[in-house]
């Protein structure tokens, strides 16, 4: 009824409506369809902790800076509802699983839009994710996912935290960039029509903060959802460092280093998503975050954290995501 009365009051009280793949959060998407005109209706039900304020702050800035977040059409912010542009259907997600042959060219795209995102100075109402911050989001894989497999904490896996942010301190450059944070292929819109970085469709931009600029590649490229190419990966790393005019060996030591911190915290949310949401279908993700893992932890300047991780955490194994799906 609410729904009703805000789309009418704003003229589009006839429109069809269609439900759209929702994320990981308790928001809600609609497509309208109204003649020839489409839009979206992003309902953020305030009673169930969901607001609106922040896409709204970061979606004007992105716009301001040309890049292609949604137009906002009409708001009721105190009810949690967005009347949004439709960017449309051509996820990179999508696309690429018609045809793995786009996966280069639009990943490297992609790539191009970080770089141009990142010379922008970063907005004052963004909080900044430091090595502290970083350490601390990846400690929740003690709250969550060990006691999702019945597992304890140690000493191994109170170490882990600390190697991560004596690793950032020696690692980072001090540069810090705005990072959209969920950014992956399925928060991604191809839009052709427009130019340069404004191609990328922006989705699900709400939690930006200001971090390293490798956080975002590593999203990219190491999608919890779907397999990278290693190739696909390789080039973007290597454009993102010629572009930006890096150190190739410190900013992939880096990038492993927040691949790490990635992977320990989307493991926790997965666990968190099943036991507390209902979600159990992230679960199936897990063992493709745990390569991800592993994988970062293999670089040599990660030695001392890849100890305290395998000393530390219990493998998902099939038998123990199976106990988590039973919670």
């Amino acid at each position: 009824a609410q729904i009703a009365g805000f789309l009418a009051r704003v003229g589009w009280g006839n429109a069809s409506q269609a439900p759209l793949a929702g994320d990981a959060s308790a928001r809600r998407y609609l497509r309208l369809r109204q003649g020839d005109a489409c839009a979206v209706l992003m309902d953020a039900d305030p009673h169930l902790g969901e607001r609106v304020d922040r896409f709204l702050q970061v979606g004007l800035w992105l716009r301001d800076h040309g890049y292609s977040a949604p137009r906002v059409l009409a708001e009721d912010a105190g009810a949690g509802f967005l009347l949004l542009e439709d960017l449309g259907d051509d996820l990179v997600a999508r696309m690429v699983a018609r045809d793995r042959g786009q996966e280069m060219p639009l990943y490297l795209a992609v790539t191009g839009f970080l770089s141009d995102l990142h010379r922008q100075t970063p907005p004052a109402f963004l909080a900044v994710a430091d090595g502290p911050v970083l350490a601390d989001l990846s400690a929740r894989i003690s709250d969550w996912y060990l006691p999702a497999v019945d597992a304890h904490p140690t000493a191994a896996t109170a170490a882990i935290a600390g190697h991560i942010v004596a690793l950032h301190q020696t690692l980072s450059d001090g540069r810090r960039v705005v990072s959209l944070r969920d950014f992956h292929a399925e928060n991604l819109i191809w839009l052709p029509d427009r130019l340069g970085p404004a191609q990328a469709g922006l989705l699900d931009f709400q939690d930006a903060f200001v971090t390293d600029p490798a956080y975002d590649l590593v999203s990219l490229c190491q999608d919890a959802r779907r397999d990278v190419l290693p190739e696909t990966e390789a080039a973007c790393i290597h454009a993102y460092v010629r572009l930006n005019g890096l150190d190739q060996g410190r900013f992939t030591a880096l990038y492993a280093l927040l691949g790490v911190q990635r992977a320990l915290r989307i493991i926790a949310v997965f666990a968190r998503l099943c036991l507390r949401s209902g979600k159990p279908q992230y679960l199936a993700h897990m063992p493709r975050v745990w390569g991800h893992l592993n994988r970062n932890l293999a670089h040599s300047a990660l030695a001392g954290l890849a100890r305290a991780v395998a000393d530390g955490l219990p493998r998902p194994t099939p038998d123990l995501i199976e106990r988590i799906r039973e919670k």
